[in-house]
């Protein structure tokens, strides 16, 4: 008699079907491997390549001579890999200025558009006023209109007060985000009511609820919904374009247009993707360095 709790084994050393099936369906077992492969790392990589490998593509052919972007035959990896792309962009445009440009449209632009969605939705998650539900809805409203529909409008409206190649031209129309105040809208909903009724009772008023209690606890969706904000404003181009018509106003992708690639003329090519190199890589560091701040938010008060 086998022992209690031990499985029996057949006479030729084989184990019974029981622990055949529990190896096969096992965490590591072929069918859950397979499994995990198909539903999940196989989807996982052509994402990954879809998005990563036109990135590589234009870095890679930054560093590329010119006959080796335009050839019959596809050349994977420069032979002799330079920088001259980037010294070519450097001296057709002014590089810095434009630079600078983006810097300040985007440090000034987002930080009074984040402000401006913290105090939106603190309003509307927990102040009482009339018609509050109706700004609601308009602002969902908001989220599905393009902001091209309002290109010309704000253009009249901007080019009548003198905005026209001015900071405050270029900044004063994006300034309300309906994806940031509805985002952080429905965080504060989900905050404990508990927290926000001890505040009251200790006396806070709603400014100093927003500030002691309902900011700190939510910095990882505030840090979302400035990091978003911050990649929209530098990527910003169709108002930028509009709006500028003078080289030391324009901002950093507004600029690249200067690169202009002339038919024919397969030296603009790599400059083109240089240009493109360079407006990228600021974002992707920002990007990178609080990158983990958009699962927190994005994830914060989905589990109780």
């Amino acid at each position: 008699m086998p022992a209690a709790g031990v499985d029996a084994v057949t006479d030729d050393g084989a184990a019974p079907p029981a622990r055949q099936r529990q190896r096969r369906d096992g965490p590591l077992g072929r069918q859950n491997l397979l499994a995990a492969i198909a539903t999940g790392y196989l989807p996982l990589i052509l994402a990954t390549a879809i998005i990563a490998l036109p990135l590589l593509w234009m870095v890679i052919g930054s560093l590329k001579a010119p006959s080796e972007v335009v050839t019959q035959n596809l050349v994977l990896l420069p032979q002799h890999p330079s920088l001259n792309a980037y010294r070519e962009a450097g001296t057709k445009i002014d590089i810095g200025r434009l630079f600078l440009n983006s810097t300040i449209v985007t440090v000034i632009g987002a930080s009074i558009k984040v402000l401006l969605a913290i105090t939106t939705a603190y309003a509307l998650a927990f102040v009482r006023f009339p018609f509050k539900r109706v700004i609601f809805v308009f602002m969902l409203v908001a989220l599905m209109v393009p902001p091209q529909v309002a290109l010309v409008p704000n253009y009249i409206l901007i080019a009548d007060l003198g905005g026209v190649d001015t900071y405050w031209g270029i900044i004063l129309p994006g300034l309300g985000t309906a994806f940031g105040t509805f985002l952080l809208r429905q965080h504060f909903l989900s905050l404990p009511t508990e927290i926000l009724q001890a505040a009251e009772i200790d006396g806070a008023g709603h400014f100093t609820k927003l500030l002691r209690v309902v900011v700190p606890i939510s910095t990882p969706t505030i840090a979302t919904v400035a990091l978003v904000t911050i990649v929209t404003e530098w990527n910003d181009y169709i108002w930028p374009l509009v709006i500028t018509t003078d080289p030391a106003r324009m901002t950093l992708p507004v600029g690249l247009t200067q690169l202009k690639n002339i038919e024919g003329d397969a030296s603009s090519y790599p400059i083109l993707m240089a240009g493109a190199v360079m407006v990228i890589v600021p974002v992707m560091v920002i990007f990178a360095a609080l990158q983990r701040f958009i699962v927190a938010g994005l994830t914060q008060g989905a589990v109780k």
